[in-house]
């Protein structure tokens, strides 16, 4: 039997399934991050926020995640230097003891036309998106390999690994690698009982698609999605507490969808309703 077992919880523990273990989630202060902290934190997990540049923010997820009666702690880093990346690591074990679950979070995205991308932000977008991803997964596992005791790596993809949505290719080559980095982990951390699983949001509501739409028309846009709505970001962090509660450990470079449907060819449900009506019509 490995150490994480679907017997390891008893009924009495199923409302905390992730009470002991230690969770590193970067890009943490705000947005998604910040949703799977919380839910982690509410789940029993010891939890280390990472961010980069707000301070304040992740201090106030910080406190919340205390509230909930786990330790907490902030640590600043860059996520695409992986120096930094490898540092935060080290000093999150030596916080919390020990690392049993790592979640790479951080995202950055510019958003142009491939023909009017400035370089320095296209890059910025690899760096962080891709290059920060593998930073991380790659130094929680080998935290996780040299502890002996297994582990749980879950990467924050996108729908954007596969569709190629305009004036994003920065963002879509990112995400796309982010699916196979993850999936090829998988096979290599396996003997060591390390999962490794990837989660794609939909349309979340996060301060970061203010940067690219006004509230008005995320209001608008978000009621015309299959479900009627934009997800919210504690949505995404209860699939990140599933994807590593001991009792999924049969769950390994797998993808949970989280997105109300906004990947189902919804649009095309107008051909059922102009056939309804000319039905109606006869």
């Amino acid at each position: 039997m490995s150490a994480e077992s679907s017997d390891s919880i008893s009924p009495s523990d199923s409302s905390r399934p992730l009470k002991g273990k230690r969770a590193l989630i970067s890009g943490a202060s705000r947005g998604i991050g910040r949703g799977i902290a919380l839910e982690m934190a509410q789940a029993g997990a010891s939890v280390t926020i990472n961010y980069h540049s707000n301070p304040e923010e992740a201090e106030s997820v910080v406190k919340e995640c205390e509230a909930l009666g786990v330790a907490a702690f902030a640590i600043g880093a860059d996520i695409s230097d992986a120096d930094q990346v490898r540092g935060m690591v080290s000093d999150a074990c030596q916080q919390m003891g020990g690392l049993d679950i790592v979640v790479s979070n951080a995202a950055y995205s510019d958003r142009h036309l491939m023909l009017e991308s400035d370089m320095d932000e296209f890059r910025r977008t690899i760096d962080v998106s891709m290059w920060g991803a593998f930073h991380l997964v790659r130094s929680g596992a080998q935290k996780m390999v040299d502890s002996g005791n297994g582990g749980n790596i879950v990467v924050i993809s996108s729908p954007h690994a596969h569709m190629p949505m305009p004036g994003a290719m920065a963002y879509n080559m990112a995400k796309a690698a982010n699916d196979q980095m993850a999936r090829t982990a998988a096979v290599e951390l396996a003997s060591k009982r390390i999962r490794v699983n990837l989660i794609h949001p939909g349309w979340i509501d996060t301060p970061g698609e203010r940067k690219f739409f006004k509230e008005e028309t995320l209001r608008s846009e978000g009621a015309k999605l299959p479900w009627g709505r934009l997800g919210q970001i504690r949505e995404i962090g209860r699939g990140a507490v599933f994807l590593c509660d001991p009792r999924s450990e049969y769950i390994t470079g797998s993808t949970l969808t989280i997105d109300g449907g906004i990947q189902l060819p919804w649009r095309e449900m107008y051909r059922v309703e102009e056939a309804r009506r000319e039905t109606a019509a006869t």
